[in-house]
């Protein structure tokens, strides 16, 4: 087995909204990030401020923690929806949480949002985060790290159950025909698991994870992962680059959608960093192994 190797990305936790777009829009917050209408609005004016060939939602790394029961401060126009008070005292009380009902709540009208844009013509990149993002919405991460060296039973059982709801979240995405899911869990980094828990992870979350979204995607969509999963794939030997050609050298944003149809996933790059180039003309994709 390689090493894995942790990717500095100065991006982690950065999806939001800022003062300029606000002022714009003249909605009222938190309203705002509940209604699927509103946050269309807010996407599109994102992109016009970024200068970026796509809408991004949501604005939070929160609405799977919430659908899950968690409790969440929605915040205002100057900050997005966060956590709030944790509902969970130990691990094991994450196994009891009620599954995302995706018909209702904050969740559906993301969902609702994306089908619009969609509509609308636009590319829209779905932020979908993993187990531990969506855990600290939910427990305090000292007794998910605390179950993870002492009870690995309890913990396969967790990732089961997570594993389950990102699955299940990305089929709705495709329902509602997002064209670019974003996977990635900067609460569960390199640098903040060590060595030794992040190839578990891999093994017992990422890698399994993702074999089930290349048999569940279809042409019409690509997964954008985190570069820290990435190369957390790449270390530990169960994945491998894979050179494709998108003829000139253009944006990282914009080569993501060239490689819709030709691969299941790329990652060398954040796709927060809107400014980063592939000069070569050559984008690099994932396969798992």
């Amino acid at each position: 087995m390689g090493k894995i190797i942790d990717f500095k990305c100065t991006y982690d936790n950065s999806v939001g909204i800022n003062n300029e777009v606000t002022e714009k829009t003249n909605l009222k917050f938190p309203q705002a990030y509940k209604n699927w209408h509103s946050m269309a609005v807010l996407a599109k004016e994102l992109k016009e401020y970024d200068k970026t060939n796509f809408c991004q939602l949501p604005f939070c790394h929160t609405v799977e923690g919430e659908a899950m029961g968690g409790n969440i401060n929605f915040g205002d126009e100057n900050i997005g929806p966060r956590a709030k008070d944790y509902i969970c005292t130990n691990a094991k009380e994450l196994l009891d949480l009620q599954e995302i009902d995706y018909s209702k709540g904050r969740i559906s009208e993301v969902l609702k949002a994306c089908k619009y844009l969609r509509d609308e013509g636009e590319n829209v990149v779905l932020y979908i985060s993993g187990p531990f993002t969506i855990m600290n919405v939910l427990i305090d991460p000292r007794h998910v790290f605390k179950t993870f060296r002492k009870d690995p039973e309890t913990m396969k059982a967790i990732f089961d159950k997570f594993q389950n709801e990102v699955l299940r979240f990305i089929e709705e995405a495709q329902k509602s025909g997002v064209n670019m899911i974003s996977y990635g869990d900067s609460s569960g980094g390199l640098n903040i698991l060590g060595p030794k828990f992040s190839e578990q992870v891999v093994e017992n979350f990422t890698y399994p994870l993702l074999k089930r979204v290349e048999e569940i995607l279809d042409d019409e969509a690509i997964v954008l992962l985190c570069p820290k999963t990435t190369f957390a794939l790449l270390g530990t030997d169960k994945a491998v680059w894979k050179d494709i050609a998108i003829g000139s050298p253009m944006k990282y944003s914009k080569a993501c959608t060239k490689a819709i149809g030709k691969a299941k996933f790329v990652g060398q790059m954040c796709i927060k960093n809107t400014e980063f180039e592939l000069k070569n003309g050559i984008i690099k994709t994932i396969d798992l192994l």
